[in-house]
């Protein structure tokens, strides 16, 4: 007969000191509780020791420490404390960089802003800089604006409504890992988790992000006077409530995202090419990892384990998209490479197929290449012709031209929701409306929208909407196309090949339903499940509040920069999304470019694959910084005081 063990007693049988459990229950413990903790928090997933090894006073690592290497980066992510503490932040090393101070004599900048939070305990950060300080940092500093400018700072708004617990208690745990959520912003109530399963065990629990971070009040009202946003009046998702969200805070957002650590000559990395990519948060970066280390196979083909999860998750991936667009069903969702693929995926199936000599092709004079050069080959192939819709001189269509151009010709109208050289935002549903009249297709290439905005495909009624992943936060080399079930099921393949067919035969091929009919081939398996863990993380922070605070970020740039000397704005459209383009006299962009870089501030400087709208506003090449809810304003202070100085160089 085995005698149980008396609560307290070591391995070998004799209670332990104090009458603690035995010190494999302690390990057990410690390992489950560092285990939940999120990414980025000391003995968390990705986080980094208390204990280094490299400090002399370290002891020996025992069982309940895990020693881990000294960062080699020398500026570590502020630490993420939860609600309802006043955390202090410890100040960056000293710079010599004269970008680091402001413009002028006399004038003193703290190290940057703090969160601030409800009134409680005062909770120093987990991790600490390199360099040493116990300097608070002092929330919403004022910044020194050049030439005098007064301009007011964005600050991160509440949401129109506060959040509430759902109905019947907390949201159920997924036992698969939560790939979305990060830290600081008190996902509370995880996107869908319909259909997901659950462990009836922990389906009854709260998640520590819960405990953590319970979720805000309901009824929290805006301020008063609080302003419109140009790409939210009106949007679908705006009459959602209560808004699950927290409150915006930009430095917890900045931790999430390891890049932005980084150091470039010897600077501070800022990232203003989001126009063109985006940097990626921690949890795409670990769900890549998690997909190859535990799931990685071919799908829908063997009947093995490892094929079972990697067709659940790229299918669980669509089911993703989907829901992200408004789509009607997980079947309108076709993976691609990207938006150009995307176009060009159309062009040579529904337009071969319906366009012939004589029929007109609608499409505005802002579209990047990838919506041009698709449709000249089609015409040139078919015989068919191409209109363009003229821009004013601040960039806007001149949609009254545009219903002028319409006509019974007209069988395909393709064009941006947001042009990525200027910025404007287009009026696409009154666009689509318009072209309806005429019974014409319409295609609307999202890549720069999704970023910013809601997207709704059935209420906008598109035919076909395209957007690469690249550009939400997601992996390179992964966009859908989004279109209409009818549509679909009429169009023939554009590749032939394995996992699109239904039979083959020496003699002939039946081609199966969408959207496998136009995905030929081992697809981007692992990009399509990055792509959701990216989709899954803007959710948790919220479309419109991404959208308010990047319009805020341009609401602040734009009269800095154009009160630089030589500047000149090019695109000046009513409503813009988070794109700045300028060139300054004397300087070729590139140049500009090089400039900034050096500084370790990325822009884009070039013809942006956008000739046509250049060349219509009288310039070659522009500047192009872009900005993502990441950016601060103390990153456009600095990007203005290198234009300035390179100003008065010239």
């Amino acid at each position: 007969m085995t005698t149980p063990r008396p609560t307290g007693a070591e391995p070998g049988g004799q209670p332990s000191a104090a009458g603690l459990p035995d010190e494999a229950t302690l390990t057990r413990l410690a390992g489950e509780f560092f285990a939940m903790l999120p990414t980025g928090v000391p003995g968390g997933p990705g986080g980094v020791s208390l204990l280094q090894p490299d400090s002399p006073s370290a002891p020996d690592a025992g069982p309940f420490f895990t020693r881990a290497p000294l960062p080699t980066n020398p500026i570590a992510p502020a630490a993420v404390s939860p609600p309802g503490s006043t955390v202090s932040r410890p100040s960056a090393p000293a710079s010599t960089d004269p970008s680091a101070h402001p413009a002028g004599p006399g004038v003193t900048r703290p190290s940057g802003p703090t969160t601030a939070h409800p009134a409680g305990a005062s909770v120093a950060p987990a991790l600490a800089s390199p360099v040493d300080s116990t300097s608070s940092r002092p929330s919403g500093p004022s910044t020194a604006s050049p030439a005098g400018a007064s301009v007011s700072r964005p600050t991160a708004s509440p949401p129109a409504s506060g959040g509430s617990v759902p109905p019947g208690g907390p949201t159920p745990v997924p036992t698969v890992p939560d790939w979305g959520a990060s830290p600081g912003l008190g996902a509370s109530a995880p996107v869908d988790p319909a259909g997901v399963h659950v462990d009836p065990f922990f389906a009854g629990l709260p998640s520590l992000r819960e405990v953590l971070s319970p979720p805000r009040s309901p009824g929290a009202a805006p301020a008063a006077g609080a302003p419109s946003f140009y790409f939210l009046d009106g949007a679908p998702s705006a009459a959602i409530a209560p808004d699950p969200h927290p409150a915006f805070d930009v430095h917890a957002v900045r931790a999430d995202f390891p890049i932005l650590a980084e150091r470039v000559n010897g600077h501070q990395l800022v990232w203003f090419d989001n126009a063109a990519t985006t940097q990626k948060p921690r949890a795409v970066i670990d769900r890549l990892a998690y997909f190859y280390e535990h799931e990685n196979s071919n799908i829908h083909r063997a009947a093995h384990e490892l094929a079972a999860r990697s067709t659940d998750a790229y299918e669980n991936a669509r089911e993703t998209v989907a829901r992200f667009l408004g789509a009607g069903s997980a079947q309108e969702i076709v993976f691609v490479r990207g938006a150009t693929e995307g176009i060009n995926l159309v062009a040579q199936t529904w337009g071969r197929q319906n366009l012939r000599e004589g029929d007109e092709i609608l499409i505005s004079h802002l579209e990047h290449h990838a919506n041009i050069v698709p449709w000249q080959l089609l015409a040139a192939e078919t015989g068919a012709r191409i209109q363009v819709i003229p821009v004013d001189d601040r960039g806007q269509l001149l949609l009254d031209e545009y219903t002028r151009l319409l006509t019974d010709r007209t069988k395909l109208v393709s064009v941006t929701q947001v042009s990525n050289a200027l910025g404007t935002v287009t009026p696409v549903r009154e666009i689509v409306a318009q072209a309806r009249r005429v019974g014409a297709t319409v295609l609307v290439d999202g890549a720069q929208s999704v970023p910013h905005t809601p997207i709704d495909v059935r209420d906008l009624d598109a035919d076909f909407f395209v957007f690469s992943g690249h550009k939400l936060f997601g992996p390179t080399g992964i966009g859908a196309v989004y279109g209409k079930a009818a549509v679909l099921e009429d169009m023939p393949p554009w590749q032939g090949g394995g996992n699109m067919i239904a039979d083959v035969t020496l003699e002939r091929s039946v081609f199966g339903p969408p959207p496998g009919r136009f995905e030929a081939g081992t697809g981007n398996i692992a990009d399509a499940v990055g792509l959701a863990a990216a989709i899954e993380y803007v959710e948790r922070i919220g479309m419109d509040i991404i959208g308010r605070y990047e319009h805020e970020l341009l609401s602040y740039a734009t009269p800095l920069v154009a009160e630089v000397p030589g500047v000149r704005l090019i695109g000046t459209a009513a409503e813009k999304a988070s794109v700045l383009s300028f060139v300054l006299d004397g300087c070729d962009p590139v140049d500009v470019g090089k400039a900034l870089n050096e500084r370790g501030i990325a822009v884009r400087a070039g013809h942006h694959c956008a000739q046509p709208i250049l060349r219509r506003l009288g310039v070659e090449a522009t500047v192009r910084p872009s900005f993502a809810f990441y950016n601060t304003v103390e990153e456009i202070d600095r990007m203005v005081r290198v234009l300035h100085e390179i100003a008065g160089r010239r």
